[in-house]
């Protein structure tokens, strides 16, 4: 485990509100550590803005994912996401369950909501963006970016995409590009194509027909089964390769749990 202090200096050479940083962190720690002495201490300091949140039921975290794919692709796109959900929601039911439901909401919007290039581009162009730099920064921020894009197909000693640092021009670039976030993944699709692009909506197909397994075979003893497959996709982190090495290994779990389906 990496110790206190060495977290402590990484915020500080981190160089981003270190002291907010540090002290929220210091906070947090006390709070699961002992939460009944911390809820004691924020009582008696006559605290006004700390709040326990219950985790989000399965109703809020539809609504919110339906609300956040409708904005990634369209209301068609978030559709399918709710139909799918709601289809294990009615399977689990008669088990008196909700875990494979959850597990199917959360690993398939990971899923559809994977960052391509349009993605990058409409998080960019979104006004909330700007804002929040502006709560954060003060004075005239210049910004710049790092970014490999796959077009140029430029690569490093060891195979790998390099990045390269583009100035402010790409704002208004993202801004065009996030307009065409209707080509995704449709013959037009010119960052589709790569193996990255091909392999994430591969994942999506491969879980919408896993969906489809679960909500017609599901009971009681291969329910456990089916959460474990279902919540696969949630060890599928990083982006190029990383992410395929992810992706390499979560295939293997998932052939598992697919060859013990019965």
């Amino acid at each position: 485990p990496v110790g206190f202090e060495a977290l402590m200096q990484a915020m500080v050479l981190n160089a981003v509100a270190v002291t907010n940083n540090q002290q929220a962190f210091a906070w947090g720690r006390w709070a699961a550590h002992d939460p009944q002495a911390f809820a004691q201490r924020m009582a008696g300091a006559g605290a006004q803005t700390v709040v326990w949140h219950k985790p989000a039921s399965l109703t809020q975290t539809v609504q919110r994912r339906v609300a956040f794919l409708t904005q990634y692709q369209n209301a068609a796109y978030a559709q399918r996401y709710e139909q799918a959900v709601r289809r294990i929601e009615q399977a689990e039911a008669p088990l008196g369950q909700t875990r494979l439901t959850m597990a199917v909401a959360n690993s398939l919007f990971k899923l559809m909501a994977y960052k391509d290039e349009y993605e990058v581009a409409r998080l960019h162009s979104d006004p909330t963006f700007r804002a929040s730099l502006r709560e954060q920064f003060e004075g005239d921020v210049q910004l710049h970016f790092h970014l490999a894009p796959p077009l140029l197909g430029d690569t490093d000693a060891q195979g790998q995409p390099r990045k390269r640092r583009f100035g402010p021009w790409m704002l208004p670039v993202f801004a065009t590009l996030a307009r065409f976030k209707g080509l995704r993944g449709t013959a037009l699709d010119v960052f589709g194509r790569t193996e990255e692009r091909r392999s994430e909506r591969q994942w999506v197909s491969r879980y919408e027909a896993a969906v489809s397994r679960w909500a017609e075979g599901l009971n009681a003893s291969n329910h456990d089964l089916a959460v474990r497959w279902a919540q696969i996709p949630q060890n599928i982190k990083g982006y190029g390769h990383v992410k395929a090495k992810a992706q390499a290994l979560a295939l293997e779990a998932w052939v598992r749990c697919e060859s013990d389906w019965v």
